[in-house]
């Protein structure tokens, strides 16, 4: 495979369809401006006009680089069980995007977003481990985020994910894994080469066609929860957005952030789903502009209406059309320090089943488990394991990473499946000076995150979706104190941050 770089071209149009390599990489050139004063208005023909800001809103340095990720050749598509063959053409392009910052200490972060399901932990040690090489970036600076499309390619890295599968699919998703991580790789050592003097600034506006996807089943012998469009569930409509502005008013990076199930297709080929298309519209419509997509706490939230691509383009559209806005509102100059920190938690699964009782369940024997809760083929999983000497998970080693930008941002970053409920809880508690933007889908989406609601509640969230993950084979679902586990890590970090940063150089 060939990677060609191009630092002239402008990457911020439309894809085109892609050559029949796997990736291309494309980074653009940045320069400099200089910023005073406390906020930034926007004109509505352009975003923003910079007007003047003191000196510490001006000393960042800012990159960032695009490369398309979409397989070359045909492969099974991530997310919905129910599908038989392999992909049918490219609906739209796969991308990964980074973003980089350095503050005026040499702090880093590197954002990394990505069309695709998951970030599987493997992808993320190993990209982390080569960039830590060959770039001297610290795991606390690194920040990888999935927009969960189900239009991407089955990302398949342990064991017990690829056993299940044929020779050729095995060899598919290898050779596509390899050469994603090559990309990814390479892509933040664009990123970080192309860091020039740049300056920041937040503003958020809302969107509201994520609805939460939990009701109450009326059937009492059924799963309890139905996955169906709740309007009186709790959602977060908040649609957070950092720009990053350079000398040449016509050049922008915007991160922008939504917490919605990326799940809008049903198509079988390679598509970016609503996320891409906002992506897509914000750069074909303003020129220069490079968009990140952000993925936030939904995964118990979907987009509705849904199913087709109109609907996909449609709630694109919305989207960016709640950027714009934000771009239009009062914006607050982001200035630093920057500070990073990323550690891991352990939260507890509850008991795990015992051979016989898997034993007995695959017999037709009386056992704890129903069958909305437990499926035949999870329980065979289960018991090949014990059978090979192997025992169940009892923790999972959990990431959080918290980020804080001076006193006017802090944005954390959670792994896995996470359900809103973190969001909001996570808004309330850390609400003050400094804006909040919450995050899922980040650096190991190994499964679903719930709450201690929704576990006390069941449904598909904290424990039927259990028996479709193959990557982290999940023995049963959580203890009720994840919840808090998770939270008071997040608060433990921020307050290290606030008393001694934490330099990610």
């Amino acid at each position: 495979m060939t990677m060609t770089v191009n630092r002239s071209a402008d990457c911020r149009r439309p894809s085109t369809p892609a050559p029949r390599h796997l990736f291309r990489l494309r980074s653009g050139v940045w320069l400099c401006v200089v910023m005073a004063g406390g906020f930034l208005l926007a004109r509505p023909a352009d975003f923003l006009s910079p007007a003047m800001a003191d000196d510490d809103a001006g000393n960042w340095r800012a990159g960032v680089a695009v490369a398309v990720i979409t397989p070359a050749k045909s492969m099974m598509l991530a997310g919905f069980g129910s599908r038989t063959k392999p992909s049918e053409g490219t609906a739209t392009e796969l991308h990964a995007k980074a973003l980089a910052l350095k503050d005026s200490r040499g702090t880093r972060l590197v954002i990394v977003t990505t069309d695709l399901i998951r970030i599987p932990r493997p992808l993320r040690d190993r990209v982390e481990a080569r960039v830590k090489e060959l770039f001297q970036l610290p795991s606390a600076s690194l920040l990888m985020n999935a927009s969960h499309t189900h239009c991407g390619p089955e990302l398949r890295m342990t064991k017990t994910a690829l056993e299940e599968l044929s020779e050729e699919r095995q060899k598919l998703t290898i050779e596509y894994c390899r050469r994603l991580e090559n990309a990814l790789v390479k892509l933040v050592g664009d990123v970080l080469a192309d860091c020039t003097p740049a300056q920041l600034s937040y503003s958020h506006a809302r969107a509201g066609f994520a609805m939460n996807r939990r009701l109450k089943n009326p059937d009492p012998d059924g799963e309890p929860y139905l996955n169906h469009p709740n309007p009186d569930g709790p959602v977060d409509h908040d649609v957070p957005v950092l720009q990053v502005t350079w000398k040449d008013p016509a050049r922008r990076a915007i991160l922008f952030g939504y917490a919605c199930h990326n799940t809008t297709l049903y198509v079988n080929q390679y598509a970016s789903d609503y996320a891409g298309f906002a992506q897509a519209f914000l750069e074909r419509d303003h020129e220069g502009t490079t968009a990140l997509f952000l993925n936030g706490c939904g995964g118990d939230q979907n987009g509705f209406p849904r199913g087709t691509i109109e609907l996909s383009r449609r709630h694109g559209r919305t989207l960016a059309t709640a950027v714009e806005a934000a771009m239009q509102n009062r914006q607050i100059a982001v200035r630093g320090p920057l500070s990073v920190a990323l550690e891991h938690v352990q939260v507890e699964y509850q008991a795990p089943p015992t051979r016989a009782q898997l034993e007995d369940y695959l017999a037709g024997k009386p056992t704890p488990f129903k069958s909305y809760e437990l499926t035949r083929t999870h329980a065979t999983r289960l018991l090949r394991l014990i059978n090979r000497g192997e025992r169940l998970r009892t923790t999972y080693r959990y990431p959080v990473q918290a980020v804080r930008f001076g006193q006017q941002l802090v944005l954390v970053a959670l792994a896995g499946e996470t359900v809103v409920d973190y969001s909001l809880r996570l808004k309330r508690e850390l609400r003050g000076r400094a804006a909040v933007w919450v995050s899922g889908y980040n650096n190991d989406v190994f499964g679903y995150v719930p709450s201690r609601r929704l576990l006390g509640e069941g449904g598909y969230e904290p424990r039927r979706s259990m028996n479709y993950i193959t990557g982290v084979v999940q023995p049963g679902p959580f203890a009720p104190s994840i919840e808090e586990r998770i939270i008071g890590k997040v608060h433990q970090l921020l307050k290290s941050l606030s008393t001694e940063p934490r330099h990610g150089r």
